[in-house]
């Protein structure tokens, strides 16, 4: 084949690559509405987190459902919810819920021990736990702070006690609450960031621990009835440089990994590069010298 023949045959190659490469650029996005359905999402923006706690002591181990209000399949249901459990937060959609508790292991048509009808507000964090006696326990929405003053950790107590009606927390000498009544929390209270030695006085009975409060951070600490004993339990309930709150599991990346773009405006593009690939080699098999 004479030069100007294998130039005009690539030419017409060449051609070919460039009509193909336009059409399937041109009918990308028709199949790509065609190929990937439109899926619903709730932006970040829509939502809000619970935690849901069993702080009555005396109580059994509650199953705790989660309903959207007029709708009675439930979001979330966690189950054999013991006293002094704390779940991982949950986000869920702003809006209204009901809450119910039942003796674990009771179906779930039967009546709950506890029931309340709580609101879920956008960015908002909330702590959802039966407090009070086993013989008189009731639901209590407490709302949590995800945010703190600059330089300064947040702390609140809850006297979830009833070994000791009353107790006083100390941390490193300086009184945190003082008589803090049975069932009931306090407020967040400001604190310097560093290692506190903790305590909680009763009449009787006190528990000691070592906490660890960071900046930016919001946490709860809750004291529990042990064996005979008092008990001190601290959670985190927010950092100011995550997302979301605290408590939660950590998601890897898993099955949520970010895949390849297969879309077909790129495989577009694979397909109009591997055409001018072969182009190209055909034009290098044609022109190499022959030895």
């Amino acid at each position: 084949m004479t030069h100007r023949a294998r130039v005009r045959r690539i030419s017409r190659l060449l051609a070919a690559c460039a009509m193909t490469l336009a059409m399937l650029t041109v009918a990308a996005p028709a199949l790509a509405s065609a190929a990937t359905p439109a899926m619903p999402a709730t932006p970040a923006a829509l939502t809000g987190w619970l935690r849901l706690a069993n702080l009555s002591p005396g109580a059994p181990a509650f199953d705790i459902y989660l309903y959207p209000v007029g709708n009675m399949d439930a979001r979330l249901v966690l189950r054999d919810i013991s006293y002094g459990m704390v779940s991982g937060y949950e986000a869920v959609p702003a809006g209204g819920y009901t809450v119910a508790m039942r003796r674990a292991g009771q179906p779930a048509s039967s009546l709950p021990v506890l029931s309340s009808t709580i609101s879920v507000g956008a960015g908002h964090a909330y702590t959802i736990a039966s407090m009070g006696p086993s013989s008189a326990p009731r639901l209590e929405l407490l709302n949590d702070t995800l945010t703190t003053p600059k330089g300064k950790g947040l702390v609140r107590i809850i006297q979830a006690s009833l070994h000791q009606s009353r107790v006083t927390v100390t941390a490193d000498g300086h009184v945190l609450v003082r008589d803090l009544a049975s069932g009931s929390a306090t407020s967040y209270a400001a604190v310097t960031p560093r290692t506190w030695n903790v305590r909680a006085s009763g009449e009787t009975m006190s528990a000691t621990d070592r906490d660890t409060w960071a900046a930016g951070t919001s946490y709860t600490l809750v004291v529990l009835d042990g064996a005979g004993h008092l008990e001190l339990d601290c959670l985190t309930d927010g950092a100011a440089s995550k997302v979301q709150p605290a408590g939660g599991a950590a998601m890897g990346f898993g099955g949520t990994a970010p895949r390849p773009d297969l879309s077909p405006r790129w495989l577009a593009g694979m397909a109009g590069g591997g055409l001018l690939a072969a182009a190209g080699a055909l034009w290098l098999r044609r022109t190499r010298p022959v030895i």
